[in-house]
């Protein structure tokens, strides 16, 4: 299992529409080969901060199957023009 780490940082103002754009892009992602799960926080402290946790079976399903998908292409319009700076995404898995 890899978890998938992003910090999301969405231009102030536009929240609550990141919000319900992401409620539309949690389909597309929950349907991708490899996916187990994922988890969508905010942050207590900065409310236009958000991290995002992915659980995939393995790397590629994500930077591969994913990324390089017809469904990413989806994603990205529902969701990256909310992010000011793009996030870096990084993978963890279990030591």
């Amino acid at each position: 299992m890899i978890l998938e780490v992003a910090i999301l940082n969405v231009i102030p103002g536009l929240e609550d529409d990141f919000l319900k754009a992401f409620s539309q892009a949690k389909h597309i992602i929950s349907k991708m080969k490899g996916y187990i799960s994922h988890q969508l926080k905010r942050c207590i402290e900065n409310t236009s901060q958000f991290i995002l946790l992915v659980e995939w079976e393995t790397l590629t399903d994500h930077t591969v199957g994913f990324r390089e998908s017809t469904e990413y292409q989806e994603w990205k319009s529902l969701l990256h023009h909310f992010y000011d700076p793009f996030p870096i995404v990084e993978h963890y898995e279990n030591s």
